[in-house]
């Protein structure tokens, strides 16, 4: 296949591209800091793009078969307007100016595969979600209900969408696991305002797994819940953590702590969780290579 991918240089966008091109796609890659991208993975081809203030160039689809679109200002900072209108404008205005491209090409990629969110969600307590529940309330569900409908512009036109809406990526390179190493190395580690939150992970084999199924398997569209099959709570994973790395992980991290760090909106969110099941995933036939938190843990580290 020809993939282009945006957000390819990014966290997932870099893992995924390698994974195509160690199975023989050709990917093409959209970035604003093509000479920068060409450096990292000079076996991509790199196109410009400024997703919020223009369209992609029509000349970069040629031939492509597939989309994956990886867009987003990072969202684990402190909500200051600005940095609000950055995360909702990178996801909304970036995936609307991507899907109105792909819906007025003469020869479409077949399918479009744009990442979204559990954050759709909100905070849902102890109560078991899959993609047929209702979206929650407040800034980030918010802000995946305007992804997601930017994305679906290309439906009318024909092309397949499959929306995956991801959970916590587990990866000691970057996300959630390594910023959680280094106080748990240092034996400081432990749950996060009580811990009793559910947090929806998934090990970055099985995010990029998903990501491509969706892209392969005509029979997936609509929307996915990429997340393993057993959510744990906060305290669970901090456990489990520690008993991987050897370290105690009994140290709290007070809820107003979250507030002095991040401000109190997205400290409340980081208080609350979503215990996320990926029902259509295991309905449609993906098998997950990771379902529990402590041979993620093991394989990972």
């Amino acid at each position: 296949m020809k993939v282009l991918v945006t957000g390819a240089s990014g966290f997932i966008g870099s893992a995924l591209c390698d994974s195509l091109l160690a199975r023989g796609d050709t990917v093409v890659g959209l970035t604003r800091d093509p000479q920068r991208a060409r450096r990292t993975n000079p076996s991509v081809t790199w196109h410009a793009w400024q997703p919020t203030l223009e369209r992609p160039p029509v000349e970069v689809f040629e031939g492509v078969d597939g989309v994956v679109n990886l867009l987003g200002e990072k969202i684990n900072q402190r909500w200051t307007d600005d940095a609000k209108r950055r995360i909702m404008e990178s996801r909304r205005t970036g995936t609307r100016n991507l899907a109105q491209v792909i819906a007025g090409l003469e020869r479409k990629p077949s399918v479009l595969v744009s990442q979204s969110a559990i954050g759709y969600y909100g905070d849902r307590g102890d109560a078991i979600v899959d993609e047929a529940a209702e979206p929650g309330q407040g800034f980030d569900a918010e802000v995946v209900r305007e992804w997601e409908q930017a994305a679906r512009e290309v439906e009318s036109a024909g092309v397949r969408l499959v929306i995956v809406r991801t959970g916590h990526v587990l990866d000691p390179s970057d996300g959630l696991l390594a910023q959680l190493l280094t106080p748990f190395k240092l034996g400081v580690g432990g749950p996060i305002a009580g811990g009793g939150q559910y947090m929806s992970w998934i090990h970055i084999d099985d995010e990029i797994g998903i990501l491509l199924w969706a892209l392969d398997d005509e029979k997936v569209s609509g929307v996915v819940n990429s997340t393993a099959p057993n959510p744990v709570t906060n305290r669970e994973l901090s456990k489990a953590l520690g008993r991987a790395l050897g370290r105690p992980a009994v140290l709290p991290v007070p809820g107003f702590a979250l507030d002095l760090m991040f401000g109190g909106e997205f400290g409340a969110v980081l208080r609350g969780g979503q215990r996320v099941a990926p029902r259509r995933a295991l309905d449609l036939g993906f098998e997950f290579r990771h379902t529990e938190i402590d041979e993620a843990f093991a394989d990972l580290l």
